[in-house]
């Protein structure tokens, strides 16, 4: 089992993600390759900043990834984080969870089972079905990278407090007048009798 525990030591990060755990995809065990990762607290912090949280508590993904078909990869597994929020109404901190299953194909660049284009036929797509595969450049896959992008997947992009709301905008005065063309021609309107 490959496992990624606190792993900044002698290392720089991807620029791409603070969880970054990259696979050889040609390098995979017959059945398949279970991966852990858990963020240490620079990368969790990374995370926060990179999601606009007050603070990211725990990060844990568990994957396993299997080859598919001739050259693509599968990967199915779970992210689990506690996370710490702004209140869109109060702006007071707000602790959340977050859960999300991991599933996604992936298969190389200019693989035929990636193209979508058909020629002199109709594209049917099945809203309930499998995804695409998706496509990746060379021979390794960051499966940090897609943990992360289910991590984002599962953030409340509006965090409420239970029992608050927020303000309705007030209608506007029944009296008050409304400038403008469509509200002159209707005015004009209700006035043919």
């Amino acid at each position: 089992m490959a496992t990624r525990r606190n792993n900044n030591a002698g290392g720089a990060l991807s620029l791409d993600t603070p969880v970054s755990f990259k696979v050889n995809v040609l390098r995979l065990p017959r059945k398949g390759m279970p991966v852990e990762i858990e963020a240490d607290e620079a990368q969790r912090q990374a995370l926060a900043e990179h999601h606009g949280l007050l603070s990211v508590e725990s990060f844990r993904a568990e994957m396993t990834v299997r080859s598919w078909k001739a050259d693509g990869i599968r990967v199915l597994g779970h992210v689990s984080a506690r996370i710490t929020q702004e209140c869109v109404v109060t702006l007071e901190p707000l602790s959340a969870k977050v859960e999300e299953e991991i599933s996604a194909t992936l298969v190389p660049e200019g693989s035929r089972l990636a193209r979508n284009d058909i020629e002199g036929g109709e594209f049917v797509l099945d809203a309930e079905g499998a995804d695409m595969p998706e496509p990746f450049v060379g021979d390794t896959v960051d499966l940090g990278a897609l943990a992360e992008e289910f991590f984002e997947l599962g953030i409340d992009p509006y965090p409420r407090k239970p029992g608050t709301a927020l303000a309705a905008s007030s209608p506007p005065d029944e009296g008050e007048e409304h400038a403008g063309p469509l509200s002159e021609g209707l005015r004009k309107l209700g006035q043919k009798d």
